[in-house]
């Protein structure tokens, strides 16, 4: 697993987050109403709801919107019915992609995701070829600018963390899903903030390209990302610390 390349995905997904911090909300709504559809409206009793109510927190969504998708969720309000999808996927220079998906419509996502690689010289994948190179995972990750490694290392793995590392002042936190929102919440009780947190699939290893087909990989990725119906991309691209956009 590459500390690094976790951090600039996050970067470059902040960006888009704070340009387009509407699309963002919808995002998660959507979330929080499938979460309390599936496991019901009570975070205690309801992890992956719980997991969601921190996101929606990092991304300062309001309160009101977070209890009015609760509600479409448990039935308590009317609310579109939707389905998880995930699609498997190769990037230029065979770099590989999980696109998961939240939709009130197959057939319109899966049309929308397989023009979007198709136009950005991906392709679509057999179900299995790309998924078995990732896991999933809780990460929290932290600057050193902000916070001190031997600290943060100590409560970490006394919170129940798995592994705690520093790559060019990057620190990340790895937890098992199950246990992420207990070891989130610890590590700020114990005066940590952190710069993103999030559930996710982790490659065991990662693809290095040249710059020109890493930049192309990226935008693919932020067009993947644009989609409405698109809630998260998982890759296993490697990006240097001292990679920069190609114009």
């Amino acid at each position: 697993m590459s500390g690094h390349s976790k951090w600039h995905t996050i970067k470059h997904k902040k960006g888009a987050i704070d340009a387009k911090r509407g699309k963002i909300f919808t995002k998660i709504i959507k979330e929080i109403t499938v979460a309390a559809r599936m496991g019901g409206g009570d975070p205690e009793a309801n992890p992956r709801l719980r997991t969601v109510l921190l996101k929606a927190k990092s991304a300062n969504m309001p309160k009101d919107n977070i209890d009015r998708a609760i509600k479409k969720g448990t039935g308590d309000m009317d609310g579109v019915d939707y389905v998880e999808l995930q699609y498997e996927a190769y990037a230029p220079g065979g770099v590989g992609l999980l696109i998961d998906a939240l939709t009130e419509n197959k057939n319109r996502t899966a049309a929308d995701v397989r023009s979007i690689l198709n136009k950005s010289g991906g392709q679509l994948a057999a179900a299995g070829a790309v998924s078995y190179q990732f896991n999933r995972k809780g990460t929290i990750v932290y600057s050193s600018d902000t916070v001190d490694f031997d600290t943060l290392f100590e409560a970490a793995l006394e919170a129940g963390a798995e592994d705690v590392s520093d790559d060019n002042g990057i620190i990340e936190v790895v937890t098992d899903p199950s246990d992420f929102g207990d070891i989130l919440e610890a590590l700020q009780a114990a005066g940590f903030t952190e710069e993103d947190a999030e559930v996710g699939m982790v490659p065991d290893n990662v693809v290095a390209l040249d710059a020109e087909k890493t930049g192309k990989v990226l935008r693919l990725i932020e067009r993947l990302e644009d989609c409405d119906d698109v809630q998260s991309v998982a890759t296993n691209l490697d990006v240097p610390d001292d990679f920069e956009m190609p114009e």
